[in-house]
C-alpha cells in the first residue's frame, strides 16, 4: 500500500476525535507558549511577527508537537489530521521565515513580494505532493531530468536543492544580520554613518559566507572561484576601475566620517543634506526638494565643503538700508533685537549688526545671526527674520529709503532772444 492509498484509507474511516483533540491541543499549546513569550515582543519581531503567532515561533512549535503526537498516537491509532498537519506546517514555518526576514530587510521592495510570492506557491506545492505521496516521484522525475556541463552532469533535483538550500542559508544570513544590527550595532554605535558601514560589511560578509557554505553543500569545488576572483581581479582593474573606486570610496567616506548622514554640505555649487550614503553613490537633498546623486569617488577627490563637520552653526546675514538722518545706535539695536526674538536664532553667538557702507540711497547696514540646523532650511529664517526687521523699522518711524536721483535743470533763454540777438549782432 502505498501512502497515497493509506491516505485516502485513512480519510475513508474519518479522523477520530483523538485525532481532532490532539491536533487542535497542540496549536493551543503552541499559541499559548507564543503568547506568552512575546507579550514583551519587538514590533519587527521574526519570532513572533504583528500578532505573536504570525512569526516562525507558532508553525515551529505546533510542527513539534505534532510530529511527536503522530509518531507517540501512530503506533496505536490511524491519526490522518496529524499526518496531513505535518507537510503543511513544515510549508507554513518557511513561508512565515522568508516573509518575515523580507519585511524587516527589504520593507518596501517589490522584487522581495515578487520572490516571497514564489517561495510561497513552490511550499504549498510541495506540501501537496508530500500529502498525495507523490513527492518521491516528483523527486525521481527532477533526477532523471540531467544537463551536461562539459564532462560534468547534473540533474534538476541537484540544482532545485542548490536554490533552496542557498536560499535557506541567505535568508539566515540576512535575518543574523538583521538582529545584529537591531540588537548590538544600534544600541553600542550612536554614530549613524559608522553604524550604517558596520551594518553594511557586517551583511556582506555574512552573505559571502553563507553563500560559500551553500555552494559547499551542495558539492560545488570552491578551488575554482580562485580563476574567477583572478578575472574579477583583472576586470576590477580595467575595465570596472570607476565602479571599483566609487565603492572603495563610500567605505572610506564611511569609515573615516568626513561626511556623515544629516551633514550640510555644498558640491559644485549644490548645496544640501546628505541624505543617505550608499557604496557607490551619495544623496544630497537640498532645501528646495531636489536631490543630486554624486559619485563617492567625487567625493574623495574633489574638494567638498562640510558645512557641518567641526560646527553645525551656520552665518546668515541680511542687508537693509535706511535713511542718513537715522539714530545708528537705535537702529542698530531694533535689528538686534529683531533677529533675536526670531525662532531658530541664537543667542550665543548674538545677532550683531555692523555699518556696511555708505550708499547712494542710504545707509547700508548687515545683520549678523546664526542658525545650528540648518537641515531645517535657510530661507525660512531669512525670511522670519525680515519680515520681522520690517514690522521694527517700521513701528519705530524709520525710513526705509527709495531709490532717489537728483535732476538739475538748467535754465535756457527764450528762442526769441535768441533770434533777435543774432540780428543784432548781424
Amino acid at each position: 500500500m502505498n501512502e497515497l492509498e493509506r491516505l485516502i484509507l485513512d480519510l475513508d474511516q474519518g479522523p477520530s476525535a483523538l485525532d481532532v483533540g490532539t491536533l487542535l491541543g497542540c496549536l493551543a499549546v503552541a499559541g499559548g507558549i507564543c503568547w506568552l513569550a512575546g507579550r514583551k515582543r519587538a514590533a519587527d519581531s521574526v519570532w513572533f511577527g504583528r500578532a505573536v503567532v504570525d512569526g516562525v515561533l507558532f508553525p515551529l512549535l505546533a510542527l513539534t508537537l505534532t510530529y511527536i503526537m503522530r509518531v507517540v498516537l501512530g503506533q496505536f491509532h490511524h491519526v490522518p489530521l496529524l499526518r496531513l498537519a505535518v507537510p503543511v506546517l513544515v510549508s507554513l514555518a518557511g513561508i512565515r521565515l522568508l516573509a518575515r526576514v523580507f519585511t524587516i530587510v527589504f520593507p518596501a521592495s517589490r522584487a522581495a513580494k515578487l520572490v516571497e510570492r514564489i517561495f510561497s506557491w513552490v511550499a504549498w506545492i510541495a506540501a501537496a505532493l508530500w500529502i498525495l505521496g507523490l513527492l518521491p516521484a516528483a523527486m525521481a522525475e527532477l533526477e532523471s531530468i540531467r544537463f551536461a556541463f562539459g564532462t560534468t552532469g547534473i540533474s534538476l533535483l541537484a540544482i532545485v536543492q542548490g536554490l533552496l538550500s542557498s536560499g535557506l542559508v541567505l535568508v539566515l544570513a540576512l535575518w543574523v544580520s538583521a538582529t545584529l544590527e537591531r540588537k548590538v550595532l544600534r544600541d553600542h554605535i550612536t554614530d549613524l554613518s559608522l553604524r550604517k558601514v558596520a551594518t553594511n560589511a557586517t551583511r556582506a560578509v555574512l552573505l559571502v559566507v553563507g553563500m560559500l557554505v551553500a555552494l559547499s553543500a551542495i558539492g560545488v569545488d570552491l578551488t575554482a572561484f580562485s580563476v574567477l576572483g583572478g578575472a574579477v581581479g583583472v576586470g576590477l582593474g580595467f575595465g570596472l576601475q570607476k565602479l571599483a573606486a566609487n565603492y572603495i570610496s563610500g567605505f572610506v567616506i564611511l569609515s573615516e566620517r568626513s561626511l556623515r548622514i544629516g551633514d550640510t554640505v555644498r558640491v559644485d555649487g549644490f548645496e544640501g543634506v546628505v541624505a543617505d550614503i550608499k557604496t557607490r553613490y551619495t544623496l544630497i537633498r537640498a532645501a528646495n526638494g531636489r536631490a543630486s546623486i554624486v559619485p563617492n569617488e567625487k567625493l574623495i577627490s574633489e574638494r567638498v565643503e562640510n558645512l557641518s563637520l567641526t560646527d553645525p552653526r551656520l552665518l546668515l546675514t541680511t542687508d537693509i538700508s535706511v535713511g542718513y538722518d537715522s539714530d545708528m545706535a537705535q537702529v542698530m539695536k531694533l535689528l538686534e533685537d529683531a533677529a533675536l526674538r526670531t525662532q531658530r536664532v541664537l543667542a550665543d553667538p548674538a545677532p550683531a549688526c555692523k555699518l556696511a557702507r555708505f550708499g547712494a540711497d542710504g545707509l547700508e547696514l548687515t545683520l549678523l545671526y546664526w542658525i545650528d540646523d540648518p537641515q531645517n532650511g535657510q530661507l525660512n529664517v531669512r525670511s522670519d527674520v525680515n519680515v520681522r526687521v520690517l514690522q521694527v523699522l517700521r513701528e519705530a518711524g524709520i525710513e526705509i529709503p527709495f531709490p532717489q536721483r537728483v535732476v538739475h535743470l538748467r535754465h535756457t533763454p527764450p528762442a526769441s532772444a535768441i533770434s533777435s540777438g543774432m540780428e543784432e549782432t548781424g
